[in-house]
């Protein structure tokens, strides 16, 4: 069976090199574990970049897409909602313009979406949610949900949803995940269910009610330091291969 092809959206800074940037020209970015996770799961990932004129092309290439961690915020303004000073922006949002028009691409086509981190945060609020923008100012709480140790550790409980698409992949209510996120969901977005939640109310995964597999997670998967997040990287591969075949053979 040819292996699914999953597309890795590119995270995108401008910092040159006096500034800890990559380069002085603007420049896309990815941790090595995303493309690694794909590869030991049976899928050919592939990076793309934020071209407008080939959203169309994209989402017809390619079998499932991942909308990975980003280490900044999304500009409050796009949930209506005052800057808070403790928001961590930079001065673009290439990569938001670009993820908001993509999505809707994805969503129409029903291809399969795993959103991690910054990538959960933006699928509900492009859907028309909010987001606390910072955790520790805004929910009282004695869980320390951003690390600035080993973010590949399990770092606090998680508790699932049992009616959720998540609980039926992972088999199980309750296990540990590593975290390294200040902002959280506030309200959900259009379509949206919670799957996952911290003691403290935290909700750590999404997914949306109509799509067959359209997966938020606040926590990192990609690393695979457990079973169950194994799981779900694997579980979204075979959930490519099945787009990748109902693309071919669209009437069985």
């Amino acid at each position: 069976m040819t292996k699914p092809l999953i597309a890795i959206i590119l995270d995108y800074d401008e910092r040159g090199v006096s500034d800890g940037g990559y380069s002085d020209l603007p420049w896309y970015a990815l941790r090595v574990d995303y493309s690694k996770a794909i590869a030991e799961n049976g899928g050919i990932p592939v990076h793309i970049g934020y071209e407008d004129d080939l959203l169309e092309e994209f989402v017809n290439h390619f079998d499932g897409f991942i909308m990975p961690g980003g280490d900044y915020d999304i500009n409050p303004e796009y949930y209506d909602e005052v800057v808070s000073d403790k928001a961590e922006l930079v001065e673009h949002d290439k990569r938001h313009k670009f993820e908001f028009k993509l999505l809707k691409y994805i969503l129409s086509k029903k291809i399969p979406l795993l959103a991690i981190c910054a990538g959960q945060q933006l699928l509900n609020v492009a859907l028309g949610g909010s987001l606390y923008q910072d955790i520790s100012s805004s929910i009282k709480t004695q869980i320390e949900h951003r690390h600035n140790t080993d973010i590949s550790l399990d770092w606090h409980e998680i508790e699932l949803s049992k009616e959720s698409h998540l609980h039926k992949i992972i088999g199980k209510t309750k296990y540990k995940v590593n975290s390294h996120h200040h902002q959280s969901i506030k309200d959900l977005g259009v379509d949206l269910i919670v799957s996952a939640v911290t003691s403290d109310g935290v909700i750590e995964a999404i997914e949306h009610k109509h799509q067959p597999f359209c997966i938020g997670v606040v926590w990192h998967p990609e690393h695979q330091k457990n079973p169950e997040d194994k799981k779900l990287i694997n579980k979204f591969v075979e959930e490519a291969k099945k787009y990748s075949l109902l693309k071919k053979h669209p009437h069985g």
